[in-house]
């Protein structure tokens, strides 16, 4: 099975989230990054570089940045997961119209997130 079919099983296996998750994954393969699926979930590289992942959890789903912690975060909507996670950060969603609102935002972050990755 392909990273696309991997990816399609995984979001069609979901009960919940489904339809927010389908959306981060269109917004994010539109900023030009290659879909993979690593840990169980997508996850967005540019150059082998993991850039983003999107997951769900019980309550919200998410755009978790592998280095969230180096982005600036202007809008202040960047969440640490858990006071043990060092530099990851997610940006966090309990319906599509949340994700609509941010997506010029999420690009944005999505494009720092790439040039950090390129310094790095």
């Amino acid at each position: 099975m392909n990273n696309e079919q991997e990816v399609d099983k995984y979001l069609n296996s979901l009960v919940k989230w489904k339809d927010e998750l389908t959306k981060l994954r269109t917004l994010i393969l539109n900023c030009g990054l290659t879909e993979e699926f690593k840990w169980m979930h997508p996850c967005y590289t540019h150059n082998t570089k993991n850039i983003v992942l999107i997951h769900e959890f019980k309550n919200y789903c998410a755009i978790l940045f592998q280095k969230g912690a180096l982005l600036n975060d202007p809008e202040n909507i960047l969440v640490q997961q858990t006071e043990n996670t060092q530099s990851a950060r997610q940006i966090r969603f309990k319906d599509t119209s949340e994700i609509e609102e941010l997506e010029t935002t999420i690009k944005e972050y999505i494009k720092e997130a790439v040039q950090v990755e390129k310094s790095d």
